[in-house]
């Protein structure tokens, strides 16, 4: 049996386009929670069971995945289609 462990995995960075492309997501999650009449991201984050300091950092531009995006677009009522519009 073959004992050696398999390497690690690196973890690509982020390129400078993914970059900006996240800052518009962060954005357009605020926009949308604010809409829904929520004007602090940490009420909206504590009402909807999500961490608040992740919730901020996805406002912030920081990486997210889809399943997370989508269950915070159900909870402020918006469709992936309209969320991406014009994008």
């Amino acid at each position: 049996m073959n004992d050696k462990k398999p390497e690690p995995i690196p973890k690509k960075s982020i390129t400078e386009d993914e970059k900006i492309v996240l800052k518009k997501i962060g954005e357009r999650l605020k926009k949308y929670r604010k809409e829904a009449g929520y004007t602090n991201y940490e009420y909206f984050a504590y009402e909807n069971n999500i961490s608040r300091p992740q919730y901020g950092k996805y406002e912030a531009g920081a990486n997210i995945q889809l399943n997370t995006l989508i269950r915070i677009l159900n909870n402020l009522n918006v469709s992936l289609e309209d969320f991406f519009k014009g994008m």
